[in-house]
């Protein structure tokens, strides 16, 4: 059995953990406020900006814009990884990653090359580890504040890359926010920008049941050209917010239930101190009885 001094040196450094675990949920919940604020002022703009820009690329189809003409024979591909930079957020990255690998693997078989652009030191460090190509990295953003510029230099090299046959085709995988405690690896196709779905008429989905017709001034092959390149980076300032919340989330429930664990095992340590220190006492009294005993004899 542990000494009581042992027993007491883990009670204390336990009661620090804890103060750690628990300043570490109040600042992320602190920060989850204002991402998650950004996060759903920014998702009616992009819903939009998705469906008008359906409703254009529709009036004029593929032929408008190489950007939504699909490569024949894909050899190269280029995956922007959304991470955090700090870790103690539970299986936050490991999902991540794990969604990145199961696409990976699902490509091998092929002969294709495939490129990164990362945010975040954890999805960087993952990449590096497997020896793939990181062409981009952008370290300290996710999880802070930042702006729509961010999103804006990261796509306008992907337009250009696929502008030059660089890249075949453009993913991005990031964490969609759905709720405190979900939050979903979600893998999306960039580039050649996929068709809007629409539905049918009969459908049962009460939403986006028709698509809105636009009147175009100027015409809708002038508009896209303008709106296609500014459409990723929407959805790459969409995907890094909804990762900057989701981070948050899971670092605020990180957070919780290790403060949790820091108080139950400071009741378990409790009570061993608590027992120990009994069985000394009891100890030293039959120490103490039993002297008397043999004086008295």
């Amino acid at each position: 059995m542990a000494s009581l001094k042992d027993v007491q040196n883990k009670i204390a450094a336990v009661k620090k953990t804890k103060q750690i675990t628990k300043a570490m949920n109040m600042v992320a919940t602190s920060r989850l406020r204002g991402a998650q604020a950004n996060m759903d002022g920014f998702r009616p703009y992009a819903g939009k900006f998705s469906e008008v820009l359906g409703s254009l690329a529709q009036k004029a189809g593929e032929e408008a814009s190489p950007l939504l003409v699909p490569r024949e024979g894909v050899k190269n591909i280029h995956v922007v990884l959304c991470t955090s930079d700090r870790g103690l957020c539970g299986g936050f990255n490991v999902n991540l990653i794990e969604k990145t690998q199961t696409f990976l693997d699902e490509k091998t078989d092929e002969d294709i090359h495939v490129t990164f652009s990362c945010f975040g030191k954890k999805g960087r460090d993952w990449i590096r580890k497997n020896k793939w190509v990181v062409e981009d990295e952008y370290i300290g953003i996710v999880g802070t504040k930042f702006g729509f510029n961010v999103a804006s230099t990261a796509g306008r090299k992907l337009v250009e890359g696929y502008l030059n046959d660089s890249y075949d085709e453009v993913y991005i995988v990031y964490a969609e926010f759905i709720s405190m405690a979900r939050q979903i690896p979600t893998l999306k196709q960039l580039l050649p920008i996929p068709p809007i779905e629409t539905f049918e008429e009969g459908s049962d989905t009460e939403e986006n049941t028709f698509m809105a017709e636009h009147i175009c001034e100027p015409s809708p092959e002038a508009l896209l050209g303008e709106l296609l390149p500014k459409s990723i980076y929407v959805q790459l300032h969409s995907g890094l917010l909804e990762t900057s919340t989701s981070e948050h989330a899971a670092r605020m429930a990180a957070m919780d239930n290790a403060t949790n664990a820091c108080n139950d095992m400071i009741e378990n340590l409790t009570l061993a101190f608590n027992k120990a220190r009994q069985a000394a006492i009891t100890a030293e009294l039959m120490d103490i009885v039993g002297g008397a005993e043999a004086l008295k004899g």
